[in-house]
């Protein structure tokens, strides 16, 4: 099975360096290389890496097709690309080239590799209507799984890593999630799942986001600013703090509070990304003997563990997804991401079919 008679396909890029430079373009369909396969896009999610992208906040090498987020269908193998067959129905990593030599790479921490090359940040990505994956990166998804769901497996693959491997979460565990955008609820359901109670804190933006987070197996949920987060803290734990504290939001003001609510001897465990240096007192690390962890993207264990919580369908993640926009409405969808307008923002490219 082949790809159609087209030979041009329609794909958003950055097209130079500097804040903004996006346009969605036509460019010809891209041929997979031997160790690669070609994918016909159905869904990509925007992420918080692709708004800084667009600032020219984060670092990235164009020209290139931006986003990294996606789901997809198998239509062409490379020379020597023999797991998959065309058809399968696929999810993948963001790492399209790593050394392989490297310490980090014989652990498997692929991500973390010195010489990585990220879809969407510093090779073409998924937000065009076939992308080109590296066939060692990709993963089927069953059949009974929505394209649409599918597309949250990068993102809850992080927080899966962030949940179950950087901060250990046990049943019993008090939670506190601080931020409830799309990697917030994310935690809140991952969370849940391993049996702890959770607290989630936002502000008055957030209402709906920390009203959604109710339904996803939040605790309690704190507006910030009408609620007094450390009271309602020792209230729910004794006066102990709680176990562990994802921060999900990238705000100064939360990664301290955050902190101030922690347990001695508790896990702060760093997810959102600031975009900027940020202040953190850190004789209160010491005086607590803090655990603070850095999370950055995943490993071979949490993308496996995540193609089986997805396969199970053990998580509403279709509650998290607020809009679909066409490539040509790109603007109109980066702005809804960047303003947090709802929850979820995905581009809808070649959808279900």
């Amino acid at each position: 099975m082949g790809i159609k008679a087209e030979v041009m396909m329609k794909a958003l890029m950055k097209y130079e360096k500097g804040k903004h430079n996006f346009a969605c373009r036509e460019l010809p369909v891209p041929e997979p290389g031997k160790d690669d396969v070609l994918v016909k896009v159905a869904y990509g999610g925007i992420c918080g890496t692709d708004i800084h992208i667009y600032h020219d906040t984060y670092p990235n090498e164009p020209p290139m097709v931006i986003g990294h987020e996606f789901s997809g269908t198998v239509v062409k193998l490379g020379e020597n690309a023999g797991r998959f067959k065309a058809g399968d129905r696929v999810v993948a990593e963001t790492n399209q080239y790593y050394c392989g030599v490297c310490e980090l790479c014989k652990a498997g921490r692929f991500c973390l590799c010195n010489q990585r090359l990220a879809l969407g940040q510093k090779t073409d990505g998924v937000f065009a209507e076939y992308a080109v994956i590296k066939e060692s990166n990709l993963h089927v998804i069953g059949d009974h799984v929505s394209m649409k769901e599918a597309a949250l497996a990068e993102p809850l693959s992080c927080v899966v890593h962030g949940v179950m491997e950087r901060s250990n979460i046990e049943a019993g565990d008090i939670v506190l999630v601080t931020g409830p955008g799309p990697i917030g609820l994310l935690a809140v359901m991952t969370a849940a799942m391993q049996g702890a109670k959770v607290i989630v804190s936002g502000t008055s933006a957030d209402a709906d986001r920390l009203k959604l987070a109710e339904e996803l197996g939040a605790f309690r949920t704190v507006n910030v600013m009408q609620e007094d987060l450390q009271a309602i803290v020792a209230e729910e734990t004794g006066g102990k703090g709680v176990d562990v504290v994802l921060e999900c939001s990238g705000v100064g003001a939360a990664i301290s509070s955050g902190i101030d609510a922690l347990k001695k001897l508790g896990i702060f465990t760093q997810i959102g990304l600031t975009g900027k240096s940020s202040q953190i007192e850190t004789d209160k690390l010491c005086f607590k003997e803090i655990d603070y962890k850095g999370c950055l993207s995943k490993t071979n264990w949490s993308w496996n563990r995540t193609i089986r919580i997805i396969n199970s369908g053990s998580l509403p993640l279709g509650k998290l997804i607020s809009h679909e926009f066409s490539l040509d409405q790109w603007e109109e969808a980066m702005k809804h991401a960047e303003e947090n307008i709802g929850n979820k923002v995905f581009f809808r490219i070649g959808g279900d079919a």
